[in-house]
């Protein structure tokens, strides 16, 4: 998959697709934000180096305040962690959910990009990060607010994103607040109470860190959508319009083919759900159930991928297709 003209620059599974057609799992860790930190970790810079003079003010979880001058961005990667938090360390094996305001800096002028408080979720900080980024993250702690200031060569190269609006020569401000993590291949914990079988697919629970497998049967697809219950989770409960961290595997019907999974990728997918935002039988089908719980859905072309398919993997206007979703964290929509 290619990458979309995303803030956070993640891969974009093929589950997202369709916005054109606590938690219960030990591996989900929150944290509370501890006092404000003086020190800093950045690159040594130039005398000539007006990055540094980007400050940031503002409690842990409420909207930041972003000084950027009236000067040029000039100057290597800048970071500084403006509040130190308490949680464990972000590693490459974990992704990160936070909540952010994205700033680009092109000469004296700066405008706001993208902001998390706006939207009033969080967002997913997962796959292939801008370099700049994942420099500025791996090794912090949650609970912490960190200050990224990304020269071109660090945000999006010599090709800018039009996208956002982003140019070639800009430098990109970013301010997160890193609230918990989730493992790149972590599901749910718990035993299945439910296999499937019969006239639905069976699946079959894969080792720690592997998805799991899904047989289909040699029986006609159901007309409608399906959910099934294989575990039951004990966390919040998934509400509409709230943001949605899962695990997933998805096979076509027909073919008994893996067409995309996130174990696979070792990348958890984000989204808003509940509205619009991926394929309906999602939408329909996860919102009301717990974290915690690993879902199985049949979904038919109508709450799928409708009557064009998805051609580049296998998917046609008629196929059925099979989820089986772990819900690893849902927040819901406060702000």
């Amino acid at each position: 998959m290619r990458r979309r003209p995303a803030i956070a620059l993640v891969i974009t599974p093929l589950l997202a697709i369709a916005a054109l057609a606590g938690s219960a799992s030990a591996s989900t860790a929150a944290v509370r934000p501890a006092k404000p930190a003086a020190s800093a970790r950045l690159s040594a810079s130039p005398s000539a180096d007006t990055r540094k003079l980007v400050t940031v003010s503002g409690r842990f979880g409420a909207v930041p305040k972003v000084t950027i001058p009236a000067k040029t961005g000039s100057g290597p990667l800048y970071i500084k962690t403006v509040i130190k938090g308490a949680g464990p360390k972000l590693t490459t094996a974990r992704s990160l959910i936070g909540d952010f305001v994205a700033y680009d800096w092109s000469g004296k002028t700066h405008k706001l990009i993208g902001s998390s408080w706006a939207t009033g979720l969080p967002s997913l900080f997962a796959g292939q990060l801008l370099p700049g980024l994942e420099k500025a993250l791996i090794g912090q702690k949650a609970g912490s607010r960190v200050l990224a200031v990304l020269p071109p060569a660090d945000a999006f190269g010599p090709g800018g994103n039009p996208g956002i609006g982003v140019g070639p020569k800009d430098t990109v401000v970013y301010v997160i607040d890193m609230l918990t993590s989730v493992g790149n291949t972590a599901g749910v914990p718990g035993k299945q109470t439910y296999s499937g079988g019969g006239a639905l697919p069976k699946v079959t629970a894969g080792a720690a860190g592997k998805g799991p497998t899904i047989t289909i049967p040699k029986t006609a697809a159901p007309k409608g959508l399906v959910v099934k219950d294989l575990i039951k989770g004990t966390g919040r409960k998934v509400t509409k319009g709230g943001y949605l961290v899962v695990q997933y595997t998805g096979v076509i019907w027909r073919t008994g083919k893996v067409f995309d999974s996130s174990w696979s990728r070792k990348e958890p997918f984000g989204t808003q759900i509940g509205a619009g935002q991926v394929i309906l039988g999602w939408d329909k089908g996860l919102v009301g159930q717990t974290v915690g719980s690993r879902v199985l859905l049949s979904i038919p072309p109508a709450d799928g991928y409708g009557p064009v398919g998805v051609p580049s993997s296998g998917i046609k206007g008629t196929d059925t297709i099979v989820f089986v979703v772990d819900i690893v964290a849902a927040v819901a929509k406060t702000r």
